[in-house]
């Protein structure tokens, strides 16, 4: 029987040809005597096409993509997992801080109507790709899909401020990344994960202590993660988008205060994916700290005006967000 060679890596040069805004960085060490399917190839592309739609601000139409490649080849748990992190961003944007960067706990409810297929999704994808391993096909790419499945787990348990099952998804999440890559070092969409791991480790001491002593947490190094979170935004194939996010989160914090290098990369998302209302939120957010106020202004009423007509949950809940933004920045009045 043919090995079949880590996805990614392989095919991580058509998928970039075939999605919208990734040209470049790709992950090099593909092996060419290993057999790449033609299936391997429609589920990226696919996946990519609709990871595109996702960071657009387009999460239902990126879910249809995810559940095209559930279809085709069930028992993968590409296709679950990537549905799962659009669910995920479904309940971002309609609970979480979309106008702050730094804030990432902020949360308008800690239940959702999303819950329950999210819980789901996740568990499919860990049992696909445990069974996948199991069956001897291709154990590298398994344990990254594993271990982004533990990583979206401990996203939405962060996102809702949940300390312990966060800690507990993110210690499983970083043993199964360090086998993915200990396998094919070339898997860059792992530091992803393990980058997040480090640098939140390292920066929220008071929790952490007490985590390590439960829990046995392993530790974890600032400086290292942020690197690690630029590999995956520079390298990345399906966290590409995702990292970058991340990343510019982490400039804006307390910590780093790199507000410029924050706002460098939501403006380039801005431009990459020019629907999605939130990196001008984001974006104007950093230009108001950066004391520049219209600039700042004119993005928030960017996305004021372009959600008006939304009817979506999401396309509401950024609406909402827009015109508080405003109002803030008119300290509570009528806005203008």
């Amino acid at each position: 029987m043919k090995m079949r060679q880590s996805v990614v890596a392989a095919i991580g040069a058509v998928c970039m040809l075939t999605a919208q805004g990734r040209a470049g960085g790709i992950v090099p060490g593909a092996d060419p005597a290993i057999e790449v399917t033609n299936k391997d190839v429609r589920s990226l592309a696919m996946a990519t096409h609709g990871l595109d739609l996702l960071m657009n601000g387009k999460p239902d139409a990126a879910i249809d993509v995810f559940q095209k490649i559930e279809e085709s080849d069930p028992q993968s748990a590409l296709g679950y997992l990537l549905e799962a992190d659009a669910v995920w961003w479904k309940i971002y944007l309609t609970t979480g801080n979309l106008v702050d960067p730094d804030v990432f706990e902020v949360v308008s409810s800690n239940s959702t109507p999303y819950d329950s297929h999210f819980k789901d999704l996740i568990r499919a994808a860990i049992f696909k790709a445990k069974e996948e391993i199991r069956a001897g096909h291709d154990a590298a790419q398994n344990y990254l899909y594993e271990g982004m499945a533990y990583a979206l787990r401990a996203r939405l348990a962060g996102l809702r401020g949940i300390a312990l099952p966060t800690a507990r998804a993110g210690k499983k999440m970083r043993s199964l990344l360090l086998k993915a890559l200990w396998l094919n070092p070339n898997l860059a969409d792992a530091y992803l994960g393990i980058g997040t791991y480090n640098y939140f480790v390292a920066t929220l001491p008071g929790i952490i202590r007490l985590l390590r002593w439960l829990i046995g947490l392993p530790g974890g190094n600032r400086e290292l993660g942020l690197q690690q979170l630029k590999d995956a935004a520079n390298h990345g194939v399906l966290t590409r988008g995702e990292a970058e996010f991340y990343l510019a989160k982490d400039y804006s914090r307390a910590s780093e205060r790199h507000y410029g290098k924050s706002l460098e990369i939501f403006q380039r998302l801005c431009v990459q994916y020019p629907q999605n209302g939130l990196w001008k939120l984001l974006s104007g957010s950093l230009e108001i700290r950066l004391g520049h106020r219209s600039q700042g202004e004119a993005l928030f009423r960017q996305v004021f005006q372009m959600t008006r007509a939304k009817t979506s949950a999401t396309g509401r809940a950024m609406h909402r967000s827009a015109l508080e933004a405003l109002e803030r920045l008119h300290s509570g009045g009528n806005v203008p």
